[in-house]
């Protein structure tokens, strides 16, 4: 069923989490959640999931080359990695002490930023 009103997905991850890779070639490791497509549930990870793009010389960027970027990787392969304790844990949304959902880490019951 669709959502009437809040069309946008919940996600458990956000920009700014520290995020393990769970799957792929960049398997066990971590980094910083640059961005989120919810849209198409793609996350972009600082430093994982490398690609190549060839990029043409134009008027505005005379050097043409090589460049190295970040791809896009699927968010269910991504976890979130607890600040406190430095391993990845799965998230759930419970009430804070303000009556807000908030995010928390299911392995420690604290509240995630």
């Amino acid at each position: 069923m669709e959502r009437k009103y809040n069309k946008q997905q919940k996600l458990h991850i956000r920009k700014g989490d520290t995020v393990v890779v769970l799957a792929g070639n960049d398997k066990t490791k971590t980094g910083k959640v640059l961005e989120v497509i919810s849209d198409k549930n793609r996350a972009i990870v600082e430093g994982i999931n490398m690609v190549t793009k060839h990029q043409k010389p134009s008027a505005g960027k005379p050097e043409g080359g090589i460049k190295k970027m970040e791809g896009t990787i699927h968010i269910s392969n991504l976890m979130v990695v607890e600040p406190s304790t430095s391993k990845p844990t799965r998230t759930g949304r419970k009430l804070n002490e303000k009556g807000k959902l908030q995010r928390y880490s299911k392995k420690t019951g604290e509240f995630i930023k």
